[in-house]
């Protein structure tokens, strides 16, 4: 009772509302808003309902509840779809150009088309995206040509990336796309401290990552900082079930990503990512309240990766071929919106033809043309790492040209760029 007492009267004396800050009712501690109980009971996942999964259409491309529905123009929404069935398409030659020794490696994006196309077009191109390495539909949007993806994939004189980067490390200046780094996670906290420098600037960052990036340190690194600073960045983890080989089962044991957003401070949404139009309303949704807050979001896009990890996997060591086939059957984004167009009088099978044989030809074009064209002077990897280059650097160069043109029948310099 004393200790009562004496509490009331430094707060009294200290001009601090009593009544606000002081009551037997609720802790004081200043780590955590909450409550007192006089049970002890574990709290865990059986504490809580699930994330609920937002969605627009169900399996058949019908829109569940009219006040859901994006009102997208026909425009808008064909663009989506050519968008989606133009990656597939793209995905398909330049993995079997892999498989036949033509580019060095390739990842596909199979089963996540809408995760892609639908966030890609509630952001406006001045928007900052800092991507993974399945996000090859966000680039496609943002007007990425058939030219940029097979020439960073070729590594020819034509890439943007002067030859660099393995295949599928694609960047742009131009569009607002970071360029793709290998190490995992490493964009998450970039993402964070780029939204961050943009405060105020009506601009946010989107940062694409898997559920397998997830598990690393950097993603957790990211969420605290995003969270305590504030800043206008959208989480978008795109959880297609599989880490590599690693199924969700073995990465975690919690409620998802989704769940991690709440235990960071930060505001949260969970989609169907094989629905375009639940994609698109909760990327415009997460922006908007960026704008507004200036603070993150983490947004979940639960899919499925049809495809292998990359070339250098073979899911069928680590899931079924029935597994597959359902979700390429009951789920998949491009045949879900394909029903919505054609029930709407959108598309048909002739437009379906007429455009994937357009899109077949383009892209074999591209291809052609990015294979004949040769490489990069070999100059170029002693540029761009400094405005100015240092002697050292200087005398590597000089050195190695030196080299070249002694040994010049060792080297094949007619497949570089003079």
């Amino acid at each position: 009772m004393a200790t009562r007492k004496f509490l009331q009267t430094i707060l009294k004396n200290g001009k601090i509302n009593h009544h606000k800050f002081y009551s037997s009712e609720s802790p004081l501690f200043p780590g955590a808003r909450t409550t007192w109980t006089e049970r002890l009971d574990f709290t865990g996942p059986h504490s809580y309902s699930p994330i609920p999964v937002y969605r627009v259409m169900d399996r058949q491309g019908n829109i569940i509840k009219s006040s859901q529905d994006p009102k997208l123009s026909n425009e808008v929404i064909e663009k989506m779809y050519k968008d989606m069935t133009l990656l597939k398409t793209m995905d398909k030659i330049l993995y079997e150009s892999q498989r036949q020794g033509r580019i060095s490696f390739y990842m596909t994006n199979y089963g996540e088309e809408a995760t892609h196309i639908g966030s890609a077009a509630a952001l406006d191109m001045e928007d900052l995206v800092f991507g993974q390495y399945r996000e090859a539909g966000v680039l496609v949007w943002r007007g990425f040509s058939l030219k940029d993806f097979m020439s960073q994939c070729y590594g020819n004189v034509d890439d943007l990336g002067k030859g660099r980067q393995m295949p599928v490390h694609y960047g742009s200046n131009k569009i607002n796309f970071v360029t793709i780094s290998s190490p995992l996670s490493t964009q998450i906290p970039q993402a964070a401290g780029a939204a961050y420098a943009l405060k105020g600037k009506n601009r946010v960052v989107i940062c694409y990552f898997g559920e397998g990036a997830a598990s690393e340190g950097d993603a957790h690194a990211a969420f605290n900082f995003a969270a305590t600073l504030e800043c206008p960045v959208i989480f978008f983890c795109r959880n297609n079930g599989y880490a590599i080989s690693t199924p969700t089962k073995d990465q975690y044991r919690g409620d998802g990503i989704a769940a991690r957003g709440p235990g960071y401070g930060i505001n949260t949404l969970r989609v169907d990512g094989n629905d375009v139009f639940a994609v698109f309303n909760a990327t415009k949704k997460a922006k908007q309240y960026c704008l507004k807050e200036n603070k993150p979001v983490v947004l979940e896009a639960l899919t499925y990766r049809i495809g292998h990890h990359s070339t250098s996997d073979d899911s069928s060591a680590y899931r079924s071929k029935d597994e597959v086939d359902s979700w390429r059957q009951f789920d998949s984004p491009i045949n879900k919106l394909r029903m919505f167009m054609e029930a709407n009088g959108l598309w048909n099978a002739d437009k379906e033809k007429e455009w994937i044989d357009k899109a077949k030809k383009d892209i074999l074009e591209a291809f052609a043309d990015a294979e004949k064209r040769p490489k990069p002077n070999w100059h170029e990897m002693f540029k761009d790492v400094y405005k100015f280059m240092p002697k050292h650097l200087t005398k590597q160069l000089n050195e190695m040209q030196s080299h070249v043109e002694k040994y010049k029948e060792h080297y094949p310099t007619k497949n570089y760029a003079a």
